[in-house]
């Protein structure tokens, strides 16, 4: 098939999905045999967190799984029982290898049926192809009618434009609230797909400079030492995450523990003197500071 790029548009854009639950985060599913068996790194994670880090948007949990249909289909039950946004890589094709499109139906309890606009642009594709290569379009050609198979969804699906080669996904909502986009496991279709999806149907949820992660480098401490201290800033100011983590052989710090907070700006600003100063009250050497924005 050919890989030039196309529109990333489809005839008419739907509307804004439902406002989910204030509560509700953002969780990722990455589906293939060829992830767990190392055949393939994972790239998505590393994305998906920067796609949404880039929103002022947190990653709140990724699952992996391999090719196997019930445990697909265990994964998304959960996931359309959440109230979360979910983005699901990987096995919406059409190959024998391929289930999600199946197991997103079965975890649904709903039928798969043919999508009439998914099926008109990948027509629209087939008939790019055929052009470019001086052929004539042949739609009932058997490599043509069994690429159809890539817009047979569950009935109710909504489509995500695909801006490599117009394949589109297809995303799905549960009863519990739980909203899963499925898309390719190609990185080149699936990161404007997921953004894609992040732009239209999210955006008023984006909380850029409203997330802010401060940190020192702490040498010579132990995580028990520092753990009254921590929770003791939990307990004071309530809006702020503390976190430890430890390093044994860092390059430049060596062994060395970064204890820092994370929440709102304002909110981390005014539990900061409480770490410093515990910090400092334990008598320990002190590196430089860090300091994330989203």
């Amino acid at each position: 098939m050919s890989t030039k790029p196309t529109d990333l548009s489809i005839p008419h854009p739907p509307p804004p999905l439902s406002a989910e639950p204030p509560a509700s985060g953002f969780g990722l599913i990455v589906v293939g045999d060829e992830i767990l068996s190392g055949k393939r790194a994972d790239k998505h994670l590393a994305k998906v967190i920067e796609l949404l880090a880039a929103r002022g948007l947190p990653l709140a949990w990724a699952e992996y799984v391999g090719d196997d249909p019930a445990r697909i289909t265990a994964v998304l039950r959960r996931a359309f029982a959440s109230s979360d946004a979910v983005f699901s890589t990987g096995g919406i094709g059409a190959t024998p290898d391929d289930h999600t499109r199946q197991c997103a139906a079965r975890a649904l309890g709903v039928p798969l049926a043919l999508h009439a606009e998914a099926a008109e642009l990948i027509r629209a594709r087939m008939r790019e192809i055929a052009a470019e290569k001086g052929e004539p379009y042949d739609p009932h050609r058997a490599d043509n009618e069994h690429r159809l198979n890539m817009a047979v969804f569950p009935v109710g699906a909504r489509l995500i434009p695909n801006p490599y080669n117009r394949i589109a996904g297809f995303t799905c909502a549960g009863a519990g609230g739980g909203m899963v986009h499925f898309v390719p496991g190609f990185p080149v279709m699936a990161w404007p797909m997921i953004e894609w999806v992040l732009d239209h149907h999210y955006s008023t949820r984006f909380r850029k400079g409203a997330w802010q992660e401060r940190s020192l480098i702490v040498y010579g401490a132990m995580e028990a030492t520092l753990t009254p201290l921590m929770q003791r800033i939990e307990a004071e100011h309530p809006g702020v995450k503390v976190f430890s983590l430890p390093s044994v052989d860092h390059p430049e710090h060596g062994r060395h523990i970064e204890l820092g907070l994370k929440g709102a700006p304002e909110a981390v600003t005014r539990a900061w003197p409480l770490l410093t100063e515990g910090v400092a009250a334990f008598g320990l050497s002190i590196g430089p500071e860090v300091v994330r924005e989203q």
